[in-house]
């Protein structure tokens, strides 16, 4: 029985646990306010509030409903613009919305206000870009987006008013309403015994998996990986850094020590998804999807990331990433094991990591193509390098041989430009919906020479690859 709170309601339903939390809180619960748009996360009409119960604190992050499995709300708050309702009296991001005339028809707005309302409740700096980021993975298509942008500054300039921690001054300020402060001692009592499934289908975040198959797991009562506590943790020792295969994007950025050894993590990060996305999709999971423009896989293959799988019986083999794909959709993970971790070595004071990429929207969108590269250099030389680029081939694909060409060489133009013939020949991108093949063949050799532009400034420049290009 899957057991959670959804506002102020102790639900227990024996629903299959493969059943998206979308339909579960529209069909079961009449909770319409929570709305059904794009079914692929892109929208954010969907956008509900999901609260853990850590170390005796609440931590709620936004997510969207539609591609979010049923089974994955048990032991959880979940709430949904209904759950953010005041009596008598608009909330400070409904009212926010409303003063700076941020709705015209309305379909979008339930999901910028659980968005706005999730926002305040976040443990992030209450500053306007965090809000803005806040809302990265909801699209509206009346507005124009600059009254929604003057709302959610009007949350933040509220909110920096804030002196205290927990639920009381939120409360006292028209953010949420009473019955949260509640919420830690219900869910202590709320029984929550593991999910048994009778099914073999094992799913983590499930972000891509629901887009595809929605309509077949909805009936399933699926293995669930998410609270697996074996496959979570962000571990570093040594100057290596072990993620469990649970972990998320959103983990990472806010990880203080993988931000300060890559100062450009977050701007990376960014370009993955939206907030909504990386508060759920895992890494394990994105890495098995085994898409050829998986951003996440690309990053991980640049940092010549080893794998662990683990199996039922609890014994472990380790892979290098870029041998566990074996062709579209095929990879090296045998019908008993799990993706247990990815393992890399941390950029040092000589290396430089840097992640590209083009899509037809600038967020929350797929890749044209993608890239990333980590590259260490000593005396001008380039003393180690490993490529990586999606979008240019049946899986995500490792440029062996331009990265072993650009080993021992010097870090010049000429270098850089005999490179990009070896990397046109590693790659074999083909035509489809994001592009000709053509022209995923002239991004790879824009995007390789962005590294180095971006990496280097005081080496290269653009006019070093203009007159090649």
């Amino acid at each position: 029985m899957i057991s959670f709170i959804l506002n102020n309601k102790t639900i227990h339903t024996l629903e299959p646990s493969g059943m998206t939390l979308l339909d579960f809180v529209r069909y079961q619960q009449r909770l319409t306010g929570t709305k059904i748009g794009c079914r692929e996360g892109d929208c954010g009409a969907c956008t509900v509030l999901v609260g853990n119960l850590k170390h005796g604190a609440m931590e709620y992050q936004s997510i969207t409903s539609c591609i979010s499995p049923l089974g994955n709300a048990h032991g959880k708050h979940i709430v949904t613009v209904e759950g953010t309702n005041l009596k008598h009296q608009l909330t400070t991001a409904q009212d926010a919305m409303k003063a700076n005339f941020a709705t015209q028809c309305g379909f979008c707005t339930p999901g910028f206000v659980v968005a706005l309302t999730g926002f305040a409740l976040s443990n992030s700096d209450k500053n306007y870009n965090n809000a803005i980021d806040a809302i990265s993975g909801n699209i509206c298509r009346c507005t124009g987006y600059k009254s929604i942008e003057k709302a959610a500054n009007h949350v933040v300039e509220k909110l920096q008013t804030k002196e205290e921690t927990g639920f009381s001054w939120l409360i006292e300020n028209g953010f949420i309403p009473e019955y949260f402060e509640k919420i830690p001692e219900r869910l202590k009592a709320l029984s929550t015994e593991t999910l048994k499934a009778s099914q073999e289908k094992r799913i983590s975040g499930g972000t891509d998996l629901y887009v595809q198959q929605a309509d077949n797991l909805t009936d399933l009562d699926i293995t669930l990986l998410t609270e697996n506590q074996e496959l979570r943790g962000i571990h570093i020792e040594d100057g290596v850094c072990i993620i469990g295969a649970n972990e998320t994007a959103s983990n990472l950025w806010n990880n203080p020590e993988l931000n300060t050894v890559f100062p450009n993590l977050k701007s990376h990060l960014k370009l993955v998804s939206s907030q909504q996305i990386r508060n759920m999709a895992s890494f394990g999971g994105n890495i098995v999807n085994a898409s050829p423009i998986g951003d996440m896989t690309i990053f991980f293959l640049a940092l010549n990331s080893k794998v662990t799988l683990i199996t039922s019986e609890e014994k472990e083999r380790v892979i290098s990433l870029k041998n566990f794909y074996q062709g579209y959709k095929n990879f090296d993970l045998k019908d008993d094991e799990l993706l247990k971790n990815i393992e890399f070595k941390l950029p040092t004071a000589h290396s430089f990591f840097n992640f590209e990429k083009v899509s037809k929207r600038t967020h929350l969108d797929i890749a044209s193509v993608n890239t990333a590269i980590h590259i260490s250099v000593e005396k001008d030389s380039i003393s180690e390098v490993h490529v990586s680029m999606g979008g240019v081939a049946a899986i995500p694909k490792y440029l062996k041989n331009t990265s072993t060409f650009l080993k021992g060489k010097s870090l010049s133009a000429q270098t850089i430009l005999e490179a990009n013939t070896i990397l046109q020949k590693d790659i074999s991108p083909i035509s489809d919906v994001r592009g000709t093949s053509d022209y995923k063949r002239l991004l790879a050799r824009q995007l390789f020479f962005a590294h180095f532009t971006v990496l280097f400034p005081k080496y290269f420049n653009l006019k070093d690859f203009v007159k090649h290009g």
